[in-house]
């Protein structure tokens, strides 16, 4: 055999190697898989927001290598199905049926993580989502019932209250959010020895919302809008409703949640803590 060929064969050899490294392998498998439930009806500011959040982390999650998948059958809220998952996300509303309201709360209890936004944690009774599960509302998120909110969606400059978090270490102190309608909640969230509160409104967003009612512009006191419960693996943003035009009943989209990129990494960064116990690497 001629050196030309010898030498053809190691260099085939070393990539050989270097393509099927253990490294390489590591590099291929996705960091971590989450599943997103939505429901999309009714408001058509949460269906805005429902079709943006889906392309937004489809696309988010190509370019960070984990897995994104989604689904409006809540049905599929088993220990089988969530037992493929690291990271369930509820990305409007929650589970109604008893046999899935079970399967989550043990996917919790077990150490699986979840990732909430906005009108996930909604319960008000009465009405079409009434408040008829202690365990979510009262224990889980600790909100307890909404209370009430602004209007119409407007953004926020939020404080970061702890910067040591995984979730919130690359954000500045304060930012200024995407417009969004702010909820106002039963529980004092502060009171609660299991609640860690990472962000809440700035008293420089006052005042907050524009009316055309009184009581839906805030001019003072304390709203929690990003926290997590220290006894599970959860995070609860209260993002996620988009500005429609429903006062010329164009119900034209005027806001988008995804557009602010300081509060994407908060949500990047949240889902990584979630699924991999560390913030996401800048990109």
């Amino acid at each position: 055999m001629n050196t030309f060929l010898k030498m053809s064969r190691i260099a085939l050899c070393f990539l050989f190697v270097l393509c099927f490294s253990p490294e390489s392998f590591a590099q291929s498998k996705p960091a971590f898989k989450a599943i997103a439930f939505y429901t999309g009806k009714n408001d058509k500011a949460h269906v805005s927001y429902v079709h943006e959040a889906n392309g937004w982390f489809a696309k988010t999650a190509q370019q960070y290598h984990f897995v994104y998948d989604s689904t409006n059958n809540w049905s599929n809220l088993n220990a089988d199905f969530l037992s493929k998952y690291q990271v369930v996300i509820f990305l409007d509303t929650r589970p109604e049926a008893p046999e899935q309201r079970e399967a989550f709360q043990k996917y919790m209890e077990n150490g699986g993580a979840w990732m909430g936004f906005h009108f996930a944690a909604f319960a008000l009774t009465p009405s079409q989502y009434p408040q008829n599960w202690d365990w979510y509302h009262n224990q889980f998120i600790g909100a307890g019932q909404y209370k009430s909110n602004t209007w119409r969606p407007t953004s926020a400059i939020l404080r970061v209250e702890d910067r040591k978090h995984p979730s919130t270490k690359h954000l500045p102190q304060t930012f200024k959010t995407t417009p969004n309608e702010w909820y106002r909640w039963e529980k004092d969230l502060r009171l609660n020895p299991d609640i860690k509160i990472l962000a809440s409104i700035d008293s420089t967003s006052f005042p907050l919302g524009t009316g055309p009612k009184l009581h839906e512009i805030w001019h003072n006191g304390y709203y929690p809008v990003v926290w997590t419960n220290k006894k599970y693996k959860m995070l609860y943003i209260n993002m996620g409703h988009n500005d429609i035009d429903y006062a010329n009943k164009t119900d034209k989209e005027l806001s988008f949640t995804f557009e602010s990129d300081t509060q994407n990494q908060l949500v990047i960064d949240g889902l990584f803590w979630l699924g991999t116990g560390k913030p996401a690497k800048k990109r």
